[in-house]
């Protein structure tokens, strides 16, 4: 008899401790339970009302239009070389660099813009000789890494050359000067008993220094301005805008 009067009296008190806390003995009961199927974690009511949060909206991806653009035969290219070449410094094959320092159009349409890189390699280099032959050094472009996604195309262009400035008359001044450092000039160019009999009149002065030492080179160093054509057609895609 006093155990069933000490458990009723703890269920009273139960329940009173729920209606305290604003919950019914069935609403407690029906808590516990809940809290046993989520392993022990308080469940979370959502109003069924509530909104659904949206994500951040994501743009939609605009396609770009393209449409073909050719650069005739002729067509200028005006470039600033980034690679420095000379008579004396560079070799037949050596690569060369340079980038455009203009944007260049077709109908007002940019096909080009500046700072285009072309590539292309050296067609000659000759150093100067002593007495005879001037320095040369000539080189062209062949590739275009075209814009965006246009990837590297080949080109043709025209050859680019520069000459050694002549130098008989300082040769002849140092000779002897005049008619006679002409005529000993022309004989060492001349060869054979012409180089024998220039060399006996000017001796071991002038002409000694002549045979010893090269004409001018010529170099073109980065950042010199050159201009070259295309000789074929060049077609690329420019975006439509």
């Amino acid at each position: 008899m006093k155990k069933l009067l000490l458990v009723l009296g703890l269920a009273a008190v139960s329940a009173a401790c729920a209606r305290t806390e604003g919950y019914s003995a069935e609403d407690t009961a029906t808590k516990k339970q809940l809290l046993a199927q989520n392993g022990g974690a308080p469940a979370v009511a959502v109003p069924a009302s509530a909104p659904a949060t949206a994500g951040p909206s994501v743009p939609e991806e605009t396609e770009i239009e393209y449409r073909d653009v050719t650069l005739p035969a002729g067509t200028v290219l005006p470039l600033t070389l980034r690679t420095s070449v000379g008579s004396d410094i560079s070799d037949p094959e050596d690569p060369v660099r340079a980038t455009l320092r203009a944007p260049v159009k077709v109908s007002g349409i940019q096909a080009l813009p500046a700072g285009t890189v072309v590539t292309g390699h050296v067609t000659n280099a000759q150093r100067s000789g002593r007495v005879k032959g001037r320095a040369q050094i000539a080189f062209r472009f062949t590739r275009v890494d075209l814009p965006g996604a246009g990837g590297v195309t080949n080109i043709r262009t025209g050859t680019v050359a520069r000459t050694a400035p002549a130098t008989k008359k300082r040769d002849a001044a140092t000779i002897g000067g005049g008619a006679v450092g002409g005529a000993i000039v022309g004989g060492i160019v001349g060869g054979g008993d012409g180089a024998a009999k220039g060399a006996a009149i000017g001796g071991a002065g002038g002409t000694g220094v002549v045979l010893a030492t090269r004409g001018k080179e010529v170099r073109m160093a980065a950042g010199t301005p050159v201009s070259v054509k295309l000789t074929r057609p060049l077609t690329v895609r420019v975006p439509v805008r």
